[in-house]
């Protein structure tokens, strides 16, 4: 029988609510990781989805510690016992594309990412040091892969207050009975609302986690999105669609604290992830925002 554990501050602000439907066999404080670690229970695999996600965090020791070197520690322990390593990273990392969204993990390639703010520059920190750790011919977990996650959306975000998803934040502009608003562009070229990202509902996110699972000889850094770029226009009109209300679009203009942080565009390459194996059919950004709105947003209960 496997055994999840999971390493969080659930605090007291409801964010237990995540796990209230799969109570996992213990809830470890990260404070006492490192005690827990040295106990060495049998474990499989680390699955680290952990960070400060913040794309405006402004802290950068804080950053630093807990997104790059917690986990340049967690991979040094599962390489010197044996333990199968699987991280998140970001396409973040990207920055505003002019680099392209090639996942590859060749140094040079690398070298060439340019983020646009310091949780970006955090994540690509480290996909570097694995990158060259591997280059090293230094040893390594038995199986390691790290996920460049695109715009992810769906239930149990809740606690996430300023990054949940976009999806959750029109939705609830719709139940409050506001117009839903957009950012205009600020970049040239790029008309207001036609900033385009690629977006993944959760459960072909999940889907990527238990391929990796599955298949311990799948090693590398890998994108994880739709390899589709929708537009936040898009969006909007799909979440009405669900609210079975017409659009009403308000464009906004975008707070200073994200001129020249904000990706207008992201579509990830999927190809060395299929090659992999991965050959889902992804869900589309209208059946996904559809069955997070009438499954879960307007629930009782919103949680999975």
């Amino acid at each position: 029988m496997t055994e999840i554990v999971i390493v969080d501050e659930l605090g007291q602000s409801g964010k237990w609510r995540n796990l209230q439907k799969h109570p996992p066999s213990e809830v470890i404080h990260p404070d006492e990781l490192t005690d827990y670690l040295a106990t060495h229970p049998p474990i499989e695999a680390v699955v680290h989805l952990g960070a400060i996600s913040e794309t405006t965090a402004n802290d950068g020791d804080l950053v630093w510690r807990t997104n790059v070197r917690l986990s340049q520690e967690l991979w040094n322990w599962c390489t010197a016992r044996g333990v199968r390593f699987i991280y998140a990273s970001s396409a973040s990392t990207y920055g505003d594309g002019s680099a392209g969204f090639d996942d590859s993990q060749d140094i040079e390639a690398l070298e060439r990412l340019r983020p646009l703010n310091l949780y970006g520059w955090s994540k690509h920190a480290f996909d570097l040091w694995v990158a060259r750790e591997c280059a090293a011919g230094r040893n390594r977990p038995p199986q390691w892969a790290g996920l460049k996650f695109f715009n992810v959306f769906g239930p149990n975000e809740y606690h996430k207050g300023s990054m949940v998803s976009v999806v959750k934040v029109k939705h609830d502009q719709i139940r409050a009975g506001d117009p839903i608003t957009l950012f205009r562009s600020d970049r040239v070229g790029v008309a207001d609302g036609e900033q385009s990202r690629d977006f993944i509902w959760i459960d072909d996110v999940i889907a990527g986690l238990i391929f990796l699972l599955d298949h311990p000889v799948v090693n590398g850094l890998f994108n994880l999105g739709t390899g589709i770029a929708r537009s936040y226009v898009d969006l909007a009109r799909a979440v009405c669609a669900a609210h079975g209300t017409e659009p009403r679009i308000t464009f906004i203009p975008m707070p200073d604290r994200l001129l020249g942080q904000y990706q207008s565009f992201t579509r990830a390459s999927m190809k060395r992830f299929r090659a992999a194996g991965f050959n889902p059919i992804f869900t589309s950004l209208e059946d996904g925002i559809t069955c997070y709105v009438s499954d879960f947003l307007n629930q009782p209960d919103p949680y999975r």
